[in-house]
């Protein structure tokens, strides 16, 4: 699936990194022990496997720190400080695995000088790659045909990303009037009927078409001759707008966006399949997480009087109410006025509950519901009746979310930081649609990895 695949950036940041520590860790063996016992530490004590799986298990750690997130790449002083963390990380639980297990071990002190061999060559490869793809020389050069609302939203979206490898040469457009001012940085350097002309001065790589009202507007003949020269790549806005931000933007979506991402029966075969390994996953989730359920509700019992289980009506998929199970996390009294958005630091909270929700023990009931069917391992998050109405006048499209079933995780939860307002809603909203369009259990997969990473780290508990 194009949204999810594996782009060039990070292939090329996996091979080198993998490489590079790989490296670092057979150069510390033949700076420890010499080049005439390397070859007796590297073959007969099996050194290159060992390495091999040191490497593998620093990379996992990169993942975990999010220096595979070119957001976070985008920062340079948070990503040596990443590096340094995951790389610390990396070697103290690589020292108790030695400890524990000491026949896992390469020889004596080489982990003492691979550690800041590694770390130094680490840092300068990441801020080298850092300067390079950031570069305005370096990258696709994009044109944007349009020069309204939805142009400028593209535009920002880019520009906010200048590790994404795109390069905003300008805008082309209608208006005259516009030639040579600046909508948001780039400028608009043509009218759309000059099209071929500047794509052939300006290099274009690709034209993003993002023009809100089309009719009598649109290039057409242009962009005909464009598209079947095959000099450049030629991209509908929206999609190209969803594919760099992970999103859909609600003011570029149409009612033909729901008609034409219909899926077909080999899409719907599919859909099976991923139905039955989410519910196999919450059987073995349910399973194994007996024990932390007993001692939870016997610590709900003990701190406040109640049920030990938080039951609530929400919306399921097609719009059909369910009923949601959760552990109590908030005083029995919580909603005595009516219903209320969870907040951050709710004071509502009781003790057992803050803990609980840090680290989403509070969910783990929901097993249950996906055992039932009521929802899935990953999908939009459930939302309660009351909300769901008021949201809906609101905001454009939110019952589409309701199109496949709730999840216990999803793409929004672990895009978009905790909120609780109508424009909370509306961006994760944006997110949900998103996973609607592209779900797979490829995405899934990403999506409960990232999930694990955020109930690790405890980042955005809700």
């Amino acid at each position: 699936m194009r949204a999810v695949r594996l782009n060039g950036r990070t292939v090329l940041l996996l091979i080198a990194e993998a490489s590079l520590v790989y490296g670092a860790i057979i150069g510390a063996v033949y700076l420890r022990v010499g080049f005439e016992d390397a070859a007796f530490e590297l073959i007969d004590k099996n050194g290159y496997w060992k390495a091999g799986a040191v490497t593998f298990f620093c990379l996992s750690t990169f993942y975990l720190f999010d220096l595979y997130d070119f957001v976070v790449m985008h920062d340079r002083r948070e990503l040596v400080l990443r590096l340094i963390q995951a790389l610390g990380l990396a070697w103290i639980a690589l020292a108790l695995a030695f400890y524990a297990f000491p026949a896992l071990m390469l020889g004596r002190s080489i982990a003492l000088i691979a550690l800041p061999l590694a770390l130094t060559l680490m840092v300068g490869w990441r801020v080298s790659i850092h300067w390079f793809l950031g570069h305005p020389g370096i990258g696709e050069r994009i044109l944007i045909v349009g020069s309204g609302n939805l142009a400028v939203e593209v535009a920002r979206e880019v520009l906010t990303r200048p590790d994404a490898g795109y390069r905003i040469i300008g805008f082309v457009g209608t208006d005259s009037d516009l030639l040579g001012k600046s909508l948001i940085n780039p400028r608009v350097i043509g009218l759309t009927e000059q099209l071929g002309e500047i794509v052939k001065r300006e290099n274009i790589d690709r034209i993003v078409v993002a023009m809100g009202e089309r009719r009598g507007q649109l290039p057409t003949d242009g962009l005909l001759r464009l598209s079947l020269a095959g000099d450049v790549s030629i991209e509908e806005g929206a999609s190209f707008y969803e594919r760099v931000t992970g999103r859909v933007s609600l003011n570029m979506m149409r009612p033909s966006w729901l008609i034409f991402s219909s899926r077909g029966r080999q899409a719907r075969l599919a859909t099976v399949s991923r139905n039955v390994v989410h519910w196999l996953v919450a059987l073995l989730g349910f399973t194994l997480s007996l024990p932390i359920m007993l001692l939870t509700a016997i610590l709900i019992k003990l701190e406040s009087k109640g049920p030990v289980f938080y039951k609530q009506e929400r919306v399921g998929k097609n719009g059909r109410a369910f009923v949601l199970t959760k552990f109590r996390s908030m005083n029995v009294d919580a909603e005595k006025s009516g219903p209320v958005w969870a907040s951050k630091g709710d004071d509502r909270t009781t003790r057992v509950g803050r803990v609980i929700r840090k680290v989403r023990i509070d969910e783990i009931p929901q097993f249950w519901n996906i055992l039932l069917g009521q929802m899935s391992f990953v999908g939009p998050r459930p939302e309660r009746p009351h909300f769901v109405a008021q949201l809906a006048e609101e905001i454009p499209y939110y019952e589409q979310r309701h199109l496949i079933a709730p999840g216990l995780t999803g793409w929004a939860q672990i895009k978009y930081p905790y909120g609780a307002s109508i424009e909370d809603a509306r961006q994760k909203l944006q997110y949900d649609l998103f996973y609607i369009k592209n779900y797979s259990l490829v995405l899934d997969a990403i999506i409960m990895f990232e999930t694990i990473k955020i109930i690790l780290f405890g980042r955005g508990a809700q």
